[in-house]
């Protein structure tokens, strides 16, 4: 008899009973040939493809047997079983199989296997308490061991999870009958259910029948009946509270602390008052509550109140704040006073009617406070607002107004990455080519087209050669022409990929032309859905490849940019059309080079244009002349459009129209004329390239970034928009409005960034922004909330004039009018409002904001309207 092959035969019958039987006949030389013999076994089969591995995972109890049994070590039998491949197995089932072939092995070999086992366990994944208990594997083949052998289960929080887990199990499969008092591990458990992760879904736990025990429920029976200490319930809860655990895991042992029902006497009051600082709200309640017990029995020292009050005050949540100064105006004055200086964080507090209320129980509490108290008092309320800062001095003695807090009031543009330089051998273009095309990058793709252009010029075969690798690995040979039509349709319009159009235009010009043909079929083309600066885009790119396709090259391109912004220093461009010579350029590459002239030029640049021998330099030199193209004309609207009834509707939206100025070309008279739409709004997924399309022409631009920002998004083309030059008015002030109302927050700080971009710049319309923010809020094209957000951030880094001047148009506009109810959100932006008047030491007569302020009542509209009122008046 071999018996390798017949234990191996057996596996394959799939008979657990046949099996079990043989090995319990094996003999220790047996056995050892087995354990020679079964991992690399194994491991082959695995390596034999799929069908072989799901037959491993079918097989897998047999194969955990036959390790089980025959392999010698306690710590390679524990390897064995934790095998992945065969962890497919039904664990209580296993655990018993597994147990029936281990009964030979000596006691303290079983006892090191259950402790090796215990320690390997992993947590069960995150999910459901149900799907969790699902997924324990080796929990129950452990347990048994630690069981049978009555070992010290070594500490790992995987295991207590998995009795809590199966603890579970056993109520819902018994309908919610007991089941701990009889548990063989309850023991070991029960200190580690106040230490171990992952136990506190299992705890609180609801079973869906009525009347049903849970474990919290039985744990609690028990400690009644004596057979679980009710003090170790106790005090293990108060453990897990020390700990720090948020407010899930805190959730069962609070449960648990209610359901024993402690004694005021059982109470530990240093503990749940040295939790309160940290803890998390279920916790700071339950704390209160057991406090104010203790307190009324009389177990709550003075010294501990005052500490406890004084964490409640400087907690982040006002509910905590408030529940700390009802605590001290209800105390006897004597042991009030002794906790006085706990009201000193709220009187930072932005809730009118709280700090107000705190200063009330601090006068009150005066005659009773100790000096040291009381200077702690008088510091804190320096930065109260006038009439409760001298009421308080009334009380506690004079108190000095708190210093303004230093700003910054010089900001500075941020530096633009560089432009890499220029391609100069067919190798680094092939590499560029090569690298990805997404996501999109206007200045490699520039770079990379320039390229692609001028060695073509130089040496057209080299360009061939070298980009014969990227023509085999990225384009489908033999070429088909129709495959490439039928599945690019909807993305020849993408950049990067007539850039690679471009580039097999020089590789292979006759399938290039073939494709472009079938592209431009009419009958099967869609139309363009695209906005105008991005068709301009692609006319550009569209015309180098029909150059490349006939065959023909020009020594450069003049529209390459040499700035980070888009910009072509004029010089250079002059420059340019002088390798051309007599030449007449690609035309929209022409206009795409003047569009991004500097708006300041050396008038000397016109006369050395005027000695170019094209058509072309002519033009050049009289833009020179005029100191570049002239600002297409920009109006500004609100109005109400038809939207889809998948769009946000919005009462008005604010829109731009562009009209071109009399004799720009075609291309250009095309690119600068707009008007809004109704139906869907505009919508482009490439506005990255926009701000370089136009860079001396922003007011432009931010008429068309208008259209499309709502329903597009990007706000990073905002803050490029920042970096441009030209005229900044009211399409620009509502372009950043509406990416001040993005919904993810680090998007909307871009916008900040391009509004402190502008103030450093010197460029920022703070007038029209305050319009546009007045208008766009009131017609619910954006949110109040997140624009004061963004307003305050900009505030703190320094541009506080800057808002001011913003707010003092966008305040009387949103100021309810009599009888009207105010807008949410309008006192805090009147908190902002306050912050910059008071740093810009602004002084104002804003329409409506007396009659707000003289409003009775303490709301925080009406007391920030105050403070703002009395802050410009003085």
């Amino acid at each position: 008899m071999n018996p390798v092959q017949e234990v191996l035969d057996r596996i394959e019958t799939g008979s657990a009973a046949s099996l079990v039987a043989f090995l319990h006949g094996l003999n220790d030389d047996d056995r050892r040939a087995v354990a020679r013999h079964l991992p690399a076994h194994l491991s082959e089969r695995r390596r034999a493809g799929f069908e072989a591995e799901r037959r491993i995972w079918e097989l897998a109890p047999l194969y955990r047997l036959a390790g089980a049994a025959c392999l010698s070590g306690a710590e390679q039998v524990a390897s064995w079983l934790n095998r992945r491949e065969l962890s497919g197995v039904e664990p209580k089932a296993d655990a018993v199989q597994v147990m029936s072939v281990l009964g030979n092995r000596p006691l303290e070999w079983r006892r090191d296997l259950a402790v090796r086992l215990v320690r390997r366990l992993r947590p069960a994944p995150s999910g459901s308490t149900w799907r969790r208990v699902q997924s324990l594997r080796a929990w129950d083949l452990a347990a048994a061991l630690v069981i049978e052998t009555g070992v010290e289960p070594p500490e790992n929080d995987a295991f207590v999870s998995g009795w809590v887990l199966r603890t579970v199990e056993r109520h819902w499969m018994n309908n919610g009958i007991p089941v701990l008092a009889d548990d063989r591990l309850l023991d070991h458990m029960l200190p580690r259910l106040f230490q171990a992760a992952g136990v506190a879904d299992g705890l609180g736990w609801n079973p869906p029948w009525e009347g049903s025990r849970t474990i919290i429920s039985e744990l609690v029976e028990l400690a009644r009946t004596g057979r679980v200490p009710r003090q170790a319930l106790l005090d293990g809860c108060v453990s897990r509270f020390l700990t720090g655990c948020d407010a899930a895991e805190a959730a069962s042992f609070i449960k648990l602390w209610r359901a024993l029902k402690p004694e005021a006497a059982e109470i530990p009051v240093t503990d749940f008052v040295r939790v309160l600082p940290s803890a998390s709200s279920p916790l700071v309640q339950l704390a209160l509550e057991e406090l104010h017990r203790a307190e009324s029995a009389g177990a709550l020292e003075a010294d501990l109140f005052a500490e406890a009050v004084q964490a409640l005050a400087y907690r982040p949540e006002k509910k905590n704040m408030a529940a700390a100064v009802k605590w001290i105006a209800d105390a006897p004055p004597a042991r009030g006073a002794a906790a006085v200086a706990a009201l000193a964080p709220v009187f930072d507090v932005d809730t009118p009617s709280l700090r107000e209320r705190a200063v009330r129980v601090a006068v009150k509490l005066a005659p009773h406070t100790a000096e040291p108290d009381k200077e702690a008092v008088r510091e804190a309320a320096t930065r109260l607002p006038t009439d409760l800062r001298q009421r308080l001095a009334a009380a506690f003695g004079m108190v000095d107004e708190a210093e303004p807090e230093p700003m910054a009031t010089v900001l500075t543009v941020p530096a633009l990455p560089a432009l890499p330089p220029p391609i100069v051998s067919v190798a680094e273009l092939a590499a560029e080519l090569d690298k990805p095309l997404w996501p999109q990058d206007p200045a490699r793709i520039e770079r990379v087209l320039s390229g692609l252009v001028e060695l073509t010029h130089e040496d057209r075969d080299a360009v061939v050669a070298g980009l014969q690798p990227w023509w085999r690995a990225n384009w489908q040979l033999p070429f088909e022409a129709r495959a490439y039509a039928y599945g690019i349709s909807g993305t020849d319009e993408n950049i990067g990929f007539l850039l690679w159009r471009c580039a097999l235009a020089i590789v292979s010009p006759s399938n290039s032309r073939e494709l472009t043909a079938l592209l431009n079929d009419d009958s099967s083309r869609w139309p363009s859905s695209e906005p105008a600066p991005q068709q301009f885009v692609q006319q550009r790119f569209r015309e180098v490849l029909s150059l490349l396709e006939r065959d023909e090259t020009v020594p450069v391109l003049l529209a390459t940019p040499t700035a980070p912004t888009g910009h072509v220093d004029a010089t250079t461009l002059v420059a340019r059309m002088e390798r051309l010579g007599g030449a007449d350029p690609l035309e929209y590459d022409f206009l795409q080079a003047l569009l991004r002239l500097s708006r300041r030029i050396d008038p000397e640049l016109a006369v050395r244009a005027e000695r170019l021998p094209s058509e072309a330099g002519r033009r050049l030199a009289a833009c020179l002349r005029d100191g570049g193209l002239p600002d297409p004309v920009v109006t500004w609207e609100l109005g109400a459009f038809d939207r889809p009834a998948s769009y946000h509707q919005s009462l008005q939206e604010a829109h731009a129209r562009l009209a071109p100025p009399e004799g720009v070309p075609g291309p250009l008279a095309e690119l600068w004329t707009l008007a809004p739409k109704t139906g869907y709004p505009a919508f482009s997924r490439n506005m990255v390239w926009w701000p370089s399309i136009m860079p001396s022409h922003r007011e432009a631009l931010a008429a068309h970034l208008l259209e499309c920002l709502p329903s597009s998004g990007p706000v990073e083309v905002v803050a490029a928009l920042a970096h441009n030059a030209g005229p900044a008015g009211i399409a620009t002030a509502s372009t950043i409005v509406v990416a001040m109302n993005h919904p993810s927050p680090a998007q909307r700080g871009l916008a900040a960034d391009a509004m402190l971009t502008l103030v450093a710049y010197g460029e920022l319309p703070a007038a029209d922004l305050g319009r546009a923010v007045g208008h766009m809020v009131c017609g619910e094209q954006v949110k109040l909330n997140r624009i004061t957000g963004v307003l305050d951030e900009v505030t703190a880094a320094g541009a506080h004039a800057h808002v001011w001047a913003a707010l003092a148009q966008a305040v009387p506009l949103l100021l309810p009018g009599s009888g009207e109810r105010a807008r949410p959100g309008l006192g805090e932006l009147l908190k902002v409002a306050v912050r910059a008047a008071v740093l810009a030491g602004a002084r104002d007569d804003l329409p409506g904001l007396a009659e707000l302020a003289a409003r009775k009542g303490s709301s925080l509209l009406v007391h920030e309207a105050r403070r703002l009122h009395e802050t410009i008046s003085a």
